[in-house]
């Protein structure tokens, strides 16, 4: 018979592994022991990235500017590996996301030229909100575009820029 408050060899052991697994549990967590509630993580919502035309020799394409839910950004001036961090405001986005899932319903064409670069605008809102990933290749040219086609791709260009010329450097 056990007597009432006498360790066992078992009992010590097992005091020692949920001992372990809280302090674990809370170095994963957090301090407290719980995971903080109180924001989600910021998660990347915009980026846009320029592709150079084919005989262009850069070979570092990461995005020139993303943008986070919390309005915090990162631009990399030509795609490299400078960064400037800062951000974008809340109204630039609000008006972005509009302007983009209209974008997403029209032709933006593609013209007849090759061995060009294209611009990348990507939106990733919060689910179930679906991604929209446009796409413009060879932005300066029009040949053999229509004039839909053509003004398509003028609005895509003036959101590109609207959301670049947003970005303050903090």
């Amino acid at each position: 018979m056990r007597r009432l408050g006498a360790r066992t060899r078992f009992g010590t052991a097992a005091r020692r592994t949920t001992a372990a697994m809280l302090v674990a549990a809370a170095m994963l967590t957090g301090t407290g022991g719980f995971a903080a509630a109180d924001e989600p993580a910021a998660t990347t919502v915009f980026m846009l990235t320029t592709m150079p035309n084919g005989w262009q020799t850069r070979l570092d394409l990461r995005p020139v500017l993303e943008i986070r839910s919390d309005g915090s950004a990162v631009k990399r001036p030509d795609g490299g590996t400078q960064e400037l961090k800062g951000k974008v405001p809340a109204e630039a986005t609000t008006a972005a996301a509009t302007e983009i899932r209209a974008l997403a319903q029209v032709d933006l064409g593609t013209p007849t030229v090759t061995d060009q670069g294209n611009l990348i605008l990507d939106f990733m809102p919060a689910q179930p909100d679906p991604d929209v990933h446009l796409i413009v290749y060879a932005p300066e040219s029009t040949e053999g575009l229509t004039d839909e086609q053509v003004a398509a791709r003028a609005r895509f260009a003036t959101l590109y820029d609207k959301l670049l010329n947003a970005f303050s450097a903090s």
